[in-house]
């Protein structure tokens, strides 16, 4: 394990971003894994990073990825998402519990943990999962950042679709609950009526709008009568964000993903399977919806759900095909683009992507360029343009959705705790993160 976390280190002449969402050359000086100064002129110190014409931001919080350890790493392990992480300058991630075994208890939990500090390169906490049965282990199970609930897109032991399981849920216990709010009857029912249909296209028809708006009201419901907190994952309609432009209240958040701002069901044509994902993707419509209400503070956060399946599985022909697709590598990148095109501020998309989900989840200390903040940090080049590339993919499932396009904002350097964890192009694969720490609610 590196202990370059307890080493100073100073970034030099980086322009580092301001809350205005303006740029400021400055050197920053971290010490023991925190940021120590951030000032001009800062005394000369045997460890420097050259930042000249790149642009510090705080560390990318993915706080939904699916990272396949244990049991399904064929499609990725903890080690190679970590990697991926790092590439895309994503400094902490909350993973989801459906792996093999499901992580619906401590012991899961523990193991997740321990292999995580042995081989992540960034910092790393877990969910446990609701089953209709674990309701001892919801509450007690640490440290974890929450409880996620399957409402649909079936998911075995992990589906808790009916209001009779959901309640014991809700009424018990002050965690946060993170709900995939679609409503598994619907879909059943639906699936029933396009049976025989091969076009991934009907997967955006089969788990609909009207599945995604019954679960997130449910789940809403639910939340009110109980004032439990509750966090809305990868909303993806135009109907859900102005119901909860009506209903949200101040304990309730919600974020989207890079997929369902900037692609939409246009993209089945041209990339078939690899489209498809659960909530799917929507009408060109709801992307305008989606980001009217991420500007406008409905939405508070963006999250990658990165979810890998090999090309192999992809290719079986839809229905058989897995739902999901990888992320962390371009979450940035392609939020920082956005940026840059004008829809929206770089002061925006850095509080999307770090400070508001530490809040969120009461991660302290992360998500901000502050003294005595932990150095969680990525230096980007915001004038050199590079595509999506599938050779450059570090992500164990080797594509991405976003192959081809052209963005700009790659991270250039990548700093875990003060540790260089990839530096322009070149991971250091020796790095670890640490667990990450969760506020009680």
């Amino acid at each position: 394990m590196s202990t370059a976390n307890s080493e100073e280190r100073l970034i030099r002449r980086a322009r580092v971003l301001q809350p205005d969402g303006s740029f400021q050359e400055n050197d920053v000086l971290l010490r023991q894994g925190k940021i120590a100064a951030i000032a001009p002129n800062l005394e000369p110190s045997a460890n420097e990073i050259d930042a000249t014409g790149l642009s510090l931001l705080p560390g990318v919080i993915d706080p939904q990825v699916h990272f396949r350890e244990p049991g399904l790493e064929h499609k990725e392990d903890l080690f190679t998402a970590t990697c991926a992480c790092a590439r895309g300058g994503v400094t902490s991630f909350l993973e989801m519990p459906n792996t093999k075994p499901l992580t619906t208890t401590q012991a899961a939990l523990d193991d997740k943990l321990q292999r995580a500090a042995s081989k992540c390169l960034v910092n790393y906490g877990f969910f446990i999962g609701a089953t209709p049965e674990n309701l001892p282990d919801l509450n007690t199970a640490n440290p974890t950042c929450g409880i996620k609930i399957f409402m649909g897109s079936a998911h075995g032991a992990l589906l808790v679709s009916r209001e009779a399981e959901l309640e014991p849920i809700f009424a018990s216990g002050r965690r946060l609950i993170a709900v995939h709010a679609e409503d598994q009857a619907r879909i059943n029912e639906r699936r029933r009526q396009f049976q025989g249909q091969t076009d991934p296209a009907i997967h955006s028809q089969i788990q609909d709008d009207q599945a995604a708006l019954n679960a997130t009201q449910l789940a809403m419901k639910l939340s009110k009568k109980y004032q439990r907190r509750l966090h809305i994952l990868h909303l993806s309609t135009a109907i859900e964000a102005e119901y909860l432009r009506q209903e949200k209240p101040p304990w309730v958040t919600a974020e989207v993903t890079p997929q369902h701002l900037l692609l939409n069901t246009s993209a089945y044509a041209e990339i078939g399977t690899l489209a498809q994902m659960n909530p799917p993707l929507r009408s060109p419509h709801d992307n305008a919806v989606l980001w009217q209400a991420l500007l406008d503070g409905v939405i508070d956060f963006i999250a990658t759900d990165h979810a890998p399946h090999t090309l192999t599985e992809k290719a079986k022909g839809y229905p058989q095909t897995p739902s999901g697709m990888p992320g962390v590598e371009t979450l940035l990148p392609l939020m920082l683009t956005q940026a840059q095109q004008g829809r929206c501020s770089y002061a925006q998309v850095a509080h999307w992507l770090a400070a508001a989900p530490a809040a969120a989840y009461g991660i302290a200390n992360k998500g901000k360029l502050l003294p005595d903040y932990d150095a969680d940090l990525v230096l980007v080049d915001l004038e050199r343009e590079q595509p999506v590339r599938r050779e450059d993919v570090v992500s164990k499932c080797g594509w991405s959705p976003f192959e081809g396009w052209q963005l700009t904002g790659w991270p250039q350097y990548t700093l875990v705790g003060g540790q260089v964890a990839y530096e322009r192009g070149q991971l250091h694969t020796e790095v670890r993160g640490q667990a990450l720490q969760f506020a009680a609610p």
